[in-house]
């Protein structure tokens, strides 16, 4: 049996199913990644959350006169 889905970071073999999804990274790894990437959840002034994942983006964001940079 021919694997032809190896992970793009160790070249381990990545579950057809999980390639399918469009993951090209087997679990291990998909992992690692996983937990480099950092995001908030943040109330918008009378409005809903919002994901912001750029800390710039936070500054003024709830002022009255609107996004301040």
């Amino acid at each position: 049996m021919e694997y032809k889905n190896l992970c793009i970071k160790c070249g381990d073999h990545v579950l057809q199913a999980r390639y399918q999804l469009g993951y090209a990274t087997c679990l291990k790894c998909g992992e690692v990644i996983a937990k480099e990437t950092k995001h908030t959840i943040a109330p918008m002034h009378k409005s809903n959350y919002m994901v912001i994942t750029n800390k710039l983006d936070l500054q003024g964001l709830n002022n009255k006169g609107g996004n301040v940079r």
